[in-house]
């Protein structure tokens, strides 16, 4: 059920992901949150693959929000108490304008399922399919933002632990700062404020995404939020527990004074940092490129438009890592342009280009990555993931003997006796 709806209307977690319905019920208790709307999982599925009906339903639904636009992912199962995706799946920040928000959406999409994102869900005994929904907001410009615990998240104490920065708040999130560190009992009150050394802000570019700006030497260590913002933070945490239940996590911006909730989720560990993946136009018949992968050369039109459906468009920039060695395998890729290097133990073996394709050993048998895959230049893939590709290989005879032939040969490549 395909789906666009602005946050009063997101209720339910199995279409639009914990953090677009969080935001919905935050909207419909009166908290202040940037306007925005919530894509349904199987909208982010339509759009990722190129569906230019669902593509035209998103612009259409975000034509009256002010932009710049910010698009986070809003997975079905990414915030649990157990679990957190936090670094694992992606947002795009200061995203310039209508018409280039569905390639965010698609590297969202990406995020979820990507290597490590895989790696992770076979950690935390997740391995399902994962239903990416999609939120889709104004992106403010703020003085301070960050994060607070409505209870320590290490000691466990009965109070709030904030840390802020100036800017956007994955200067704290991805720790490229020593964030302002405050504790507050539940009546408000500050139990510790400590400055902490803040070099740099994120600041968005008035052209798209973000920079880092250096933050002149007498305020690195000069407090980002004063008494009013740590009161309305007071405030917010009492207003988050009541709809959303204790222990929260929560990121927060100032905006003109006023103070925004970003998110609120339940209290996990392990966050890091992700990086956005690069622009650039996508291919525009993918059913091209499927024909010229050896693989797929014998299907026949209809067949290969089936494929198609499901495959999905990524860019990699020169020198990015495309897979790695030793990591859970998430999907299978066939190169549209560009070329990619793979290596073992550091040893380079093999160069790829145009039809070539890689990643189908650690699909097949549940392992790890055998190789390293670097792109050598800008690089175009297809890729098709672990939940469409066995179903794919298992009702196509055809594809199977070919990918048991490519397998034959790089095994007497490897092994020549």
């Amino acid at each position: 059920m395909k789906k666009v709806v602005p946050f009063a209307k997101a209720r339910e977690t199995s279409l639009y992901g914990s953090k677009a319905v969080g935001l919905g019920d935050a909207t419909r208790q009166g908290i202040t949150v940037p306007p925005g709307v919530a894509l349904s999982g199987d909208l982010v599925d339509a759009v990722a693959s190129g569906d230019e009906e669902a593509i035209a339903e998103v612009e259409e639904a975000i034509a009256d929000l002010k932009p710049p636009f910010a698009v986070r992912s809003s997975a079905v199962d990414e915030d649990g108490v157990n679990a957190s995706f936090a670094g694992q799946h992606l947002t795009v920040l200061n995203v310039h304008s209508a018409a280039d928000v569905p390639d965010a959406v698609r590297e969202v999409w990406w995020s979820a399922n990507s290597d490590s994102a895989i790696t992770y869900r076979q950690k935390v005994g997740l391995l399902t399919k994962p239903s990416v929904g999609v939120v889709v907001q104004t992106l403010l410009n703020p003085s301070a933002a960050g994060v607070m615990f409505t209870e320590h998240p290490v000691t466990g104490r009965d109070e709030r632990l904030i840390e802020a920065s100036f800017g956007l708040g994955e200067a704290v999130v991805a720790g490229l700062v020593v964030p302002d560190h405050f504790r507050l009992d539940r009546a408000g009150q500050v139990l510790e404020r400590k400055a902490g050394r803040k070099r740099i802000a994120i600041r968005s570019l008035p052209t798209g995404g973000t920079f880092e700006e250096k933050v002149p030497p007498e305020k690195v260590n000069e407090l980002s939020i004063g008494d009013a913002e740590l009161a309305a933070l007071s405030e917010l945490a009492l207003k988050c527990e009541k709809v959303y239940g204790p222990r929260r996590d929560i990121e927060w911006a100032v905006e003109d004074g006023k103070l925004y909730l970003l998110q609120c989720r339940a209290v996990t560990t392990g966050k890091s940092a992700g990086a956005a993946q690069p622009p650039g136009p996508p291919p525009r018949d993918p059913v091209t490129a499927l024909r010229r992968v050896q693989l797929f050369a014998d299907m026949d039109r209809r067949q290969a438009e089936q494929i198609a459906r499901v495959v999905k468009q990524r860019r990699f920039a020169k020198g990015e890592t495309v897979i790695m060695e030793g990591s859970g395998g998430a999907a299978f890729f066939f190169i549209e342009s560009g070329e990619a290097k793979v290596s073992r133990k550091g040893v380079e073996i093999a160069t790829l280009g145009p039809g070539d394709h890689f990643g189908e050993i650690a699909l097949i048998d549940g392992g790890p990555r055998s190789a390293t895959v670097t792109a050598m230049s800008d690089l175009v893939c297809y890729g098709i993931t672990f939940w469409e590709f066995r179903p794919l290989v298992e009702m196509n005879g055809t594809m199977a003997w070919k990918l048991l032939q490519a397998l034959a040969k790089r095994l007497r490549a490897a092994d020549p006796a």
